[in-house]
């Protein structure tokens, strides 16, 4: 697995997960709900700290900067 993401890519998708969490344990989302955007939340997670999101892949897609910029 090669990185495709960068710090703001990262940052985005770890507040998005924080704020998912925010609202579930101060009981605002529920249900079905919250069960979706948790899976979510861990989802975001642990493609910002592998540095990898497998969605971007096919595409080509890469929020990096390249190594001389």
């Amino acid at each position: 697995m090669k990185a495709n993401m960068g710090t703001a890519d990262k940052t985005i998708r770890i507040l998005l997960a924080a704020l998912v969490l925010i609202l579930y344990f101060t009981n605002v989302i529920s249900g079905l709900t919250a069960i979706i955007l948790l899976v979510f939340a861990g989802i975001f997670i642990l493609t910002s700290f592998i540095s990898f999101c497998p969605l971007y892949y096919p595409f080509g897609i890469s929020t990096r900067k390249k190594a001389g910029n």
